[in-house]
């Protein structure tokens, strides 16, 4: 997950109201229930010693949401009366809550809001290509491209003049088919899709598929539905979660393998919260792991104002100088740092070929060196 998004987060020091809520439920009661949501949760920020500004900003913000048609959920980050940042999610939170806490409560965001991909739909046949973008949020049109028409249809005769033909319908098709690759890339890269879905006939979906340049070669899945269809959600979110899974197992393969130390001694990857502490102190997070069943996610560690400042103990903040510190769950303190050096985060289900348990207490990064 990109988390520049996040980034407003940390222009100001906390603390922080971190909320979320579910609007998956939709009756006739909904704006009501909504607006009752709204009020217990400015009551618990209150009760957790939040400002009355901020309470009555969250309370607020979350009012205007009574009649929204919002299918998953919603975050809100809010501090000095302000709400800051207030992202959709991809899929309902387990409850309702909010936190009052010196850094946002981003954590959850990983599996809430991440690892939800863009798709761009690619409907193919030999005459172009319609494009549609699909993610959790609902489906858009995205254009196409219109190739050349003429001739487009073979026929079975043996003459030689048929044969001519037939050629010119190929190399019709061959041109067509380059045509939807370098619109469907260009779809994509405007788009920031992260997977495009090929629909159409087998041999038009590999041919069109042949033409991608190699950055979409990891991100392209295929459908065997036939032209003029339209995938089903189902069909659309079953590939999708595909994608998610092979991702993540790839990277947690990565992961694995980055464990032992390479040629000059180096690990290129490490867990546990000492040695996360210290390689994000260091700026080496080249990305983040977060297993959210994990214990030590929710581990206490030690933050300064600058995310550089960060210690397993709070007597290590002050030999680094730091003369304010605050405790903070390890999970949220280590995004932080990953945020502000530009470093994704991903969450993980625990590797079964490791024991069930990696990265070790849930916390772990793949490491740069330069």
């Amino acid at each position: 997950m990109d988390l520049a998004f996040l980034n407003p987060l940390y222009d100001r020091p906390g603390p922080w109201a971190s909320v979320y809520v579910d609007t998956s439920r939709h009756t006739e009661n909904t704006p009501h229930e909504r607006r009752l949501t709204a009020e217990a949760m400015a009551r618990e920020l209150a009760g957790q010693g939040a400002d009355e500004a901020t309470c009555t900003a969250v309370r607020q913000a979350l009012e205007e949401l009574r009649h929204s048609g919002e299918p998953h959920g919603r975050a809100l980050f809010a501090r000095d009366g302000e709400v800051v940042l207030d992202p959709s999610l991809a899929r309902p939170p387990r409850r309702d809550g909010a936190e009052w806490a010196p850094l946002p409560r981003v954590a959850p965001l990983l599996e809430l809001a991440g690892e939800d991909p863009v798709c761009v739909v690619a409907y193919v046949d030999r005459a172009g290509a319609e494009f549609e973008l699909r993610s959790a949020l609902g489906r858009e049109d995205a254009g196409g491209v219109t190739g050349q028409q003429h001739p487009l249809h073979r026929t079975a005769t043996g003459d030689w003049s048929v044969r001519h033909f037939q050629l010119r319908v190929e190399n019709t098709w061959e041109h067509n088919a380059a045509e939807i690759a370098d619109a469907l890339a260009v779809c994509q890269e405007e788009t920031g899709a992260d997977l495009a879905i090929l629909v159409g006939d087998d041999r038009e979906r590999r041919t069109v598929r042949e033409r991608l340049p190699q950055r979409m070669r990891g991100m392209v899945a295929e459908a065997s539905h036939g032209a003029g269809s339209r995938l089903l959600d189902e069909d659309v979110e079953r590939i999708r979660a595909g994608h998610v899974r092979d991702r993540t197992a790839a990277e947690l393969e990565r992961f694995l393998a980055a464990r032992g130390p390479d040629d000059e001694g180096r690990a290129g990857a490490v867990e546990g919260v000492p040695a996360l502490v210290e390689a994000a102190r260091e700026h080496r997070i080249e990305e983040l792991l977060i297993r959210p069943d994990g214990p030590d996610a929710h581990r206490e560690v030690w933050i300064g104002e600058d995310p550089d400042q960060l210690a397993v103990r709070r007597t290590d903040l002050k030999i680094l100088g730091e003369q304010n510190s605050w405790a903070a769950r390890a999970d949220d303190a280590l995004i932080r740092s990953a945020v502000t050096t530009d470093a994704p985060a991903l969450s993980v289900t625990a590797a079964p070929d490791a024991g069930g348990d990696a990265p070790v207490g849930g916390l772990g990064a793949l490491l740069r060196w330069r």
